[in-house]
């Protein structure tokens, strides 16, 4: 997209003239520039503040936006209808690390072998959404679950080696940051009953001990918004990373929340307590970007790490450890840890009052790898070199114009079968490279979201396309991993993807 369409996009969007109503964009193959280095301005000529938000294992159906007519999710639902809400939204990674290392980079997480959980930590070589940020003048932050790396380099409830992993958000670009190494309760995160998530919080360095009683997303947005009003106060742009706890195990509702959903089992009153809590506390940011005068300049990303832990049959008894278990998929296959839909389609939303325009929905397939290349689209920051990013920039689709993604969407996990999976125009193939191809399948993402209909006997050519680009993926990624992206040696960590060819 060139400067003038963008000026000219402005100039006719200043107030938000974005034909309002539902749009179905089919995905598919394209050539079309990922980046510019002309920034994205509101009416005013500020450059806009930019907030990403992301929820700790919400299925694709805990929300009423997607459908939930249970959980009260009011503020969220108001962001889908004053936005756009993503209907085939994938979280890149079927669990936390290496969705959060894919959101901050644009690149998928096998490159540098965070594959799963708690593994290794975030390279300094990366560059992320605060690097670029911090590039443009703006201010950032942190706030909430980090798992990246360790917080301390003598102390880890989940790192061997804190030394060696030590990556907090403080080391990676972020101003002020206030965060957990782990998840915590979701209600009195520092109440110590739970010693397997006696995670605690850190702000730029040093433990923290008060106010830490209560609902945990409410801990975490009483240190987000001095962060926003700070900004304001110095006329800084700012960009903040916002990740909740909730609903991540152990789930814990406090007694305000219970009462809301008394009429349900108390293991569903916990789980739903706690994201309608979740839900208030972004309703609560949202109102403070109104008093602050900078709602209609600021972004809002919204969306979910991966799908719902567990089978989806907790125990008939209340277990906080079990809390996740009543996620909802949405009626997609499979939960947390698997790359079919239900461990990766999630909720997701964006709202940018002074720019998009309300009450759009959108098919067209988009990931957390998308993240960093609009945001380098839109503050206007040319990434350096030459190493592979694997997302592409959505702003043409905040314009309402994106009739198609360039990109194929690449999946790879080591966790469960399927090992690795590719999203290109309307199919999404699923494999395990074994020699016969037995286990490969193809589904039409939108006639069969559940993906129970393998459609690769009647499409073998497109199946046999879509794998072999998938395999030279894997090939891209694996000299990243060997360090071939970055001009300097760097740790090798970590793993990569695990297959019989």
């Amino acid at each position: 997209m060139t400067s003038q369409s963008r000026r000219h996009f402005l100039k006719t969007l200043g107030s938000a003239t974005l034909s309002a109503g539902s749009l179905s964009l089919l995905s598919g193959l394209g050539n079309r520039t990922l980046f510019s280095s002309s920034p994205m301005t509101s009416e005013k000529g500020k450059k806009p503040n930019i907030i990403f938000l992301m929820a700790d294992d919400l299925g694709y159906g805990d929300t009423g936006f997607n459908g939930n007519k249970v959980i009260k999710t009011p503020h969220l639902d108001a962001m889908a209808k004053d936005g756009i809400r993503l209907t085939r939204f994938y979280s890149i990674g079927p669990v936390c690390t290496p969705t959060r290392a894919s959101c901050l980079t644009g690149r998928h997480y096998m490159r540098f072998g965070m594959m799963r959980a708690n593994m290794g930590k975030l390279p300094k070589q990366e560059i992320t959404l605060a690097e670029a940020c911090k590039a443009k003048g703006y201010t950032t932050g942190h706030f909430g679950k980090w798992h990246l790396g360790s917080m301390s380099r003598s102390e880890s409830l989940r790192h061997k080696n804190p030394a060696k992993d030590y990556a907090p958000p403080w080391e990676r670009d972020y101003d002020d940051a206030f965060a957990t190494e782990i998840s915590c309760p979701t209600w009195n995160p520092a109440s110590g009953k739970f010693k397997q998530h006696d995670s605690p919080y850190w702000h730029n360095g040093k433990k923290v001990t008060a106010n830490l009683t209560g609902d945990d997303s409410r801990v975490i947005i009483d240190r987000a918004i001095p962060f926003m009003r700070k900004a304001v106060a110095d006329r800084k742009p700012f960009m903040a990373t916002i990740w909740f706890h909730a609903p991540h195990s152990p789930v814990v509702a406090g007694p305000e929340y219970l009462k809301m959903y008394k009429e349900y089992a108390e293991g569903h009153q916990h789980y739903y307590g706690c994201i309608t809590a979740m839900d208030e506390q972004i309703g609560r940011l949202r109102q403070e970007l109104r008093e602050l005068g900078i709602d209609r300049n600021t972004m809002i990303w919204f969306c979910s790490d991966n799908g719902p832990e567990g089978d989806g049959n907790p125990n008939p008894q209340y277990d906080a450890y079990q809390g996740a278990f009543y996620g909802k998929t949405g009626g997609f296959r499979g939960r947390k840890r698997y790359l079919y839909n239900g461990g990766v389609c999630v909720p997701a939303t964006v709202i940018w009052p002074g720019i998009i325009s309300a009450g759009q929905v959108v098919d067209l397939p988009c990931s957390t790898l998308d993240y960093l290349p609009t945001l380098c689209e839109v503050i206007g920051f040319d990434l350096p070199g030459k190493r592979p990013i694997d997302g592409e920039s959505l702003v043409t689709m905040l314009e309402g114009k994106m009739k198609e993604r360039t990109r194929s969407i690449p999946f790879a996990s080591n966790l469960r079968s399927p090992r690795a999976a590719l999203i290109r125009g309307a199919f999404k193939l699923c494999t395990d490279f074994s020699k016969t191809g037995e286990e490969d399948a193809l589904y039409h993402l939108y006639k069969d979201p559940a993906e129970k209909d393998n459609l690769i006997t009647k499409h073998p050519e497109l199946a046999a396309s879509m794998k072999q680009e998938l395999r030279a993926w894997v090939e891209s990624c694996r000299k990243s991993y060997n360090g071939g992206d970055y001009p300097e040696p760097y740790e090798k960590q970590g793993a990569f993807l695990k297959y019989k060819s």
